[in-house]
């Protein structure tokens, strides 16, 4: 089987759905009220164990095996960088660095994702970085609700704060959350096409070696959508080179 063979998302949709912005209003009306399990606060309480109350937190939401997460760690050392997956299966398939060469400023949780972004903001954390690095892009028609800035959770991504960055190979996933941030905010979202010099994820480097375009968003919440502030434009801080090694 080639490595470089991976195919970018196919849909019938071509574009923003049309409904994209009725769900996005309403999920900003009204506060989703689904109780989170005892499972995803014990995750939630492991998470923040071992972090001092003052660094800056990094989010690694949805993070695989777990290669970004080591990445941000090495890259942001004064950080607490959080991994964060619902498979028990892909985090055990993280690379398995000699424990004496893992960064020490990071720890992996499994946790479902809706639960733990509305903890974090129910404990009252806020992000420094927030990642969303090439997630399920559920690309059928059908499936809009369950994207992340289609779903009702989405509205706690902007609670939490800080800079948001996605990465995706379907360009329709990225226009999506442009748009649902600018419903949030008022303001323009812009996003690019990029090159991944260094891969930040193995999904990442798969898509690249295979030729595909790459597309990346970069938002400062808190300049933009946050509790009323000042809205801003696109976050402009710099391309920060990661090492696999």
């Amino acid at each position: 089987m080639s490595y470089a063979n991976s195919s970018i998302p196919t849909s019938a949709q071509q574009g923003v759905h049309e409904h994209l912005a009725r769900l996005v209003e309403r999920h900003l009306q009204h506060p989703f009220r689904k109780p989170c399990t005892d499972y995803n606060r014990a995750a939630c309480a492991q998470a923040l164990e071992g972090w001092d109350g003052h660094a800056p937190l990094i989010l690694d939401a949805g993070c695989g095996v777990g290669h970004s997460t080591i990445q941000l760690a090495r890259a942001h050392p004064d950080h607490w960088v959080i991994g964060v997956d619902q498979s028990a299966d892909r985090l055990n398939r993280r690379k398995p660095y000699p424990d004496a060469l893992m960064p020490r400023n990071m720890v992996f949780v499994r946790a479902d994702l809706v639960d733990f972004w509305r903890l974090l903001d129910e404990r009252g954390v806020r992000l420094a970085r927030h990642y969303l690095l090439y997630p399920n892009p559920w690309p059928k028609i059908g499936h809009l609700a369950r994207r992340w800035h289609a779903h009702p959770v989405f509205p706690w991504l902007l609670r939490l704060g800080g800079v948001l960055e996605c990465r995706s190979n379907w360009q329709v996933y990225i226009e999506e959350l442009a748009l649902a941030l600018r419903i949030a905010s008022g303001r323009e979202v812009g996003w690019e096409r990029f090159e991944a010099e260094v891969a930040l994820t193995p999904f990442e480097r798969k898509y690249r070696d295979s030729g595909q375009p790459l597309y990346r968003l970069r938002w400062d919440v808190d300049q933009g959508a946050c509790a009323g502030r000042e809205a801003g434009a696109r976050c402009t801080d710099d391309t920060r080179e990661y090492s696999d090694d």
